[in-house]
């Protein structure tokens, strides 16, 4: 008897278990309607954006592009007359005289008579620029920002004291610090 119960016990499926696999199809027929219903909403705003004319978004933008290189060109006959300077050897501040720069720079003019002052004026800016280039330490011109700034103070300077005529900008030719 008791090999008759266990057979029968073993026999005998339990409650629910045929339950479980439509409920899971169930889920996944689910789910699987969802993603459709998603990808077919992406679909439509797609087609809706493809049907909206773009021929006045590639004028808008070209016009844009154009408007944007204007600002940003340079016109050849606005370059002023470039003056080269002498090579520049400095000590750099709080390296004590183990960083040293080495600079060579051309100064770009402004004005019909600059080029005269800037010739009359050259120790006197020598003297500026040097001063100026020991004052900054290595962290400072060792980065294009730090680079940028000092060419910039180099300018303002240097048109703080000329009378006949202005700097539109300075160029380093050479940059080398150890």
């Amino acid at each position: 008897m008791a090999e008759q119960n266990a057979a029968s016990t073993a026999e005998a499926p339990s409650g629910g278990g045929g339950q479980k696999p439509i409920l899971l199809i169930a889920l996944a027929v689910v789910n699987m309607l969802i993603v459709a219903g998603v990808g077919f909403m992406l679909y439509k705003g797609r087609q809706k954006e493809a049907a909206e004319p773009k021929i006045e978004h590639v004028i808008k933008g070209e016009a844009e592009a154009q408007a944007k290189e204007n600002e940003h060109a340079v016109e050849p006959e606005s370059a002023g007359k470039i003056v080269p300077l002498e090579t520049f050897i400095v000590n750099l501040a709080g390296a004590k005289g183990h960083k040293v720069a080495k600079v060579n720079m051309e100064l770009e003019l402004q004005g019909d008579h600059a080029a005269e002052e800037i010739e009359k004026r050259k120790a006197q800016i020598r003297d500026i620029i040097i001063i100026l280039l020991s004052s900054k330490t290595y962290e400072e011109v060792s980065t294009r920002d730090g680079k940028n700034n000092l060419r910039n103070e180099i300018k303002d300077t240097i048109n703080s004291f000329l009378v006949q005529g202005k700097i539109s900008g300075v160029f380093f030719t050479e940059f080398i610090y150890n």
